[in-house]
């Protein structure tokens, strides 16, 4: 067809009886209506939400590309691309820095063979078995514990005197101490050799069985953390650690979650988990005293002390974890009450500091939003309660990030009707963190609320109203939805999500006044975290709850702390550099910053008070 120079892509279509959805009413923003230029040039007025690979590929957004001479426009099928746009949301694998080296493990196993004992040679069990153990492998002065002996007998006769001995060697933490015997099987096994990295989140827990022949991974398992049972949050399970016999409860619903993770993880590789050796655990600071047992009250009580940042490592047997008996529990150090492992795991994990040249803000959002700034040759951090809105609590239609969640939304500014989409693609049941940032900056950009958050109930249409929780929007009506009754964000909801996402902001504001810097100096973003992988950051810009940097600058990396305790897990010099990221991070305890709370009143409009912060939401507002 023909068409003048200057005529939108998305306008030919439908010249040519072509639809192409447009679900943010043709303003670029969010990136559905993408096309491909296969011959000819045009012109792109903006190329938000396409990345470079894709525009060298030649996608361009049609409602945003206009015509300059012959082309020939291949429209993609709408699923492609939304698989495309949902993928490059996704965190990219992290490959390990370092090449795995099986002899840089302190685990160990040997093979030995005795003479049988007679009635000349009346040596006792343990004394001949540390006997061979010098003779052969120079091991002196090994150590075991009773319940060791207690099955060195049986072991060595049922294996006719051949047996295989496990041990940890010089560890870490004990680089000039004895080798410790962990196990000792009949016969001979040297064919694997099993430990595992475990992430206690407040949310969700995850284990990755790992083969330290190898250094592979090979069987992740991952599931909700069983004290959500007994609170969404730290600081109600905190206080219900302080009732009764409320530690313990916490402590054996965690333990309940993990030992099922590994049993899974075990059976699917064909082992016992008795074969498991090892485990390295990250955590934020309340997870890991709840996870060893340790009281954690003093954690919320002024002036927010934790019992031990650092706890020593300890057999499995002390808190009934699912591996060997006496199997080795590392628990990764963290630095204060809100600053945990978690942190130092997920820093040494993102390789932030292997590009010491850069001025980095590290962040895992979540519950709480904990953060760190520096290059590495000096670190502060700190952290702010975000509350449990980006998990789906406290809002009154949302939820996890779980089947039937509502994950993105796209408003029509023309007449504010949404489009959204769905995990697993079903009829929605709720809306997931993810879309409540989404749906909030459409909301504001399409003027549904003002930069107070209040809605606008003039506008000319039937999604807005007043409900129960007054001034509310509609985003799915009763028969789209699988619960049978409206979606909706309430005015409640939206006073929620402003603090959460002011609380995140001010928090990287304070952090780098604190150092004498601003926002505008960091070179890149690193950003861990289950949660923070599904975040889209122009939306996240949109309401202020990212710093306003260009694109590129941010990189999402999935479960850092999960990382971090697996490359401790492998090497004992990054377990090492864990433990001097601990000692060399400074902590900012907010509460007791004055400015924290001005900076937080600030960041309690969309996207700001000050609109010379969000340079990209100030052009786009004048030009609405």
């Amino acid at each position: 067809m023909e068409v003048p120079v200057g005529t939108l892509l998305s306008d030919a279509a439908q010249q040519a009886g072509v639809d192409i959805l447009m679900p943010c009413g043709g303003q670029g923003r969010c990136g559905r209506c993408a096309v491909i230029v296969k011959e000819g040039a045009v012109h792109r007025r903006s190329t938000q939400r396409l990345s470079p690979d894709d525009v060298a590929a030649g996608y361009a957004l049609s409602c945003q590309t206009v015509v300059t001479e012959d082309t020939v426009v291949v429209v993609p099928l709408q699923e492609k691309i939304e698989r495309r746009l949902k993928e490059s949301k996704r965190a990219e694998k992290v490959e390990l820095p370092f090449p795995y080296a099986f002899d840089d493990q302190p685990l160990r196993k040997v093979v030995v063979t005795l003479e049988p004992p007679s009635l000349e040679d009346q040596t006792d069990d343990w004394s001949r078995l540390r006997r061979e153990l010098v003779r052969r492998y120079n091991l002196k002065d090994v150590q075991a514990s009773l319940p060791v002996l207690r099955r060195l007998g049986s072991a060595l006769r049922e294996g006719e005197w051949t047996a295989t001995v496990v041990l940890e060697m010089d560890a870490w933490d004990r680089p000039e101490g004895p080798p410790r015997i962990i196990d000792v099987l009949p016969g001979e096994h040297l064919e694997s050799l099993w430990a595992v990295a475990i992430d206690i989140g407040t949310t969700s827990n995850h284990v990755w069985l790992v083969d330290l022949v190898s250094g592979k991974v090979m069987s992740h398992k991952a599931d909700y953390n069983g004290q959500i049972a007994r609170g969404e949050d730290v600081i109600s399970r905190i206080i219900y650690a302080s009732k009764g016999n409320g530690l313990q409860e916490l402590q054996q619903l965690v333990i309940e979650t993990l030992n099922r993770l590994i049993g899974q993880a075990a059976k699917e590789r064909g082992i016992s988990t008795a074969e498991i050796y090892k485990a390295v655990v990250a955590g934020n600071s309340t997870m890991i005293h709840l996870f060893a047992g340790i009281p954690p009250e003093s954690i919320r009580l002024m002036p927010f002390i934790t019992v031990v940042n650092e706890v020593p490592s300890f057999p499995a047997r002390e808190v009934g974890l699912g591996i060997n008996t006496e199997g080795t529990v590392d628990c990764l150090p963290g630095i204060a009450s809100y600053v945990g492992a978690d942190i130092t795991s997920g820093v040494i994990s993102s390789g932030m500091c292997d590009e010491r040249e850069k001025l980095t803000l590290f962040v895992d959002i979540g519950t709480n939003g904990e953060m760190t700034l520096g290059d590495c040759s000096w670190l502060i951090a700190c952290a702010c309660s975000a509350g449990p809105a980006f998990e789906g609590a406290g809002v009154v239609h949302g939820m996890r990030a779980t089947e039937g969640a509502i994950e993105e939304v796209w408003i029509n500014s023309k007449n504010y009707e949404p489009t959204y989409r769905v995990i697993g693609g079903i009829k929605p049941r709720g809306i997931c963190g993810s879309g409540l940032i989404s749906l909030l900056a459409e909301m504001f950009v399409a003027g549904v609320v003002d930069k107070s958050g209040n809605v606008d109930l003039t506008l000319p249409t039937d999604r807005v109203r007043q409900g129960e929780h007054g001034a509310e929007y509609v985003v799915a009506w009763a028969d789209e939805t699988a619960i049978g009754e409206d979606i909706t964000i309430t005015a409640v909801d939206i006073d929620n999500l402003m603090r959460a996402k002011a609380a995140i902001y001010a928090g990287f504001s304070v952090l780098a006044r604190s150092v004498g810097l601003s926002l505008s100096d960091v070179g890149q973003m690193l950003i861990g975290g289950a949660f923070g992988q599904y975040i889209n950051v122009e939306k996240a810009i949109q309401i202020g709850m990212l710093p306003d940097m260009p694109f590129d600058q941010f990189h999402f990396l999935g479960n850092t702390s999960l990382r971090g305790a697996y490359m401790a897990l492998l090497s004992r010099e990054m377990r090492q550099r864990v433990n001097e990221v601990g000692q060399m991070m400074t902590y900012l305890e907010l509460s007791a910053d004055n400015t924290f709370f001005d900076e937080f009143n600030a960041a309690l409009f969309l996207p700001h008070t000050d609109l010379e912060q969000f340079p990209s939401m100030k052009e786009l507002l004048e030009g609405r």
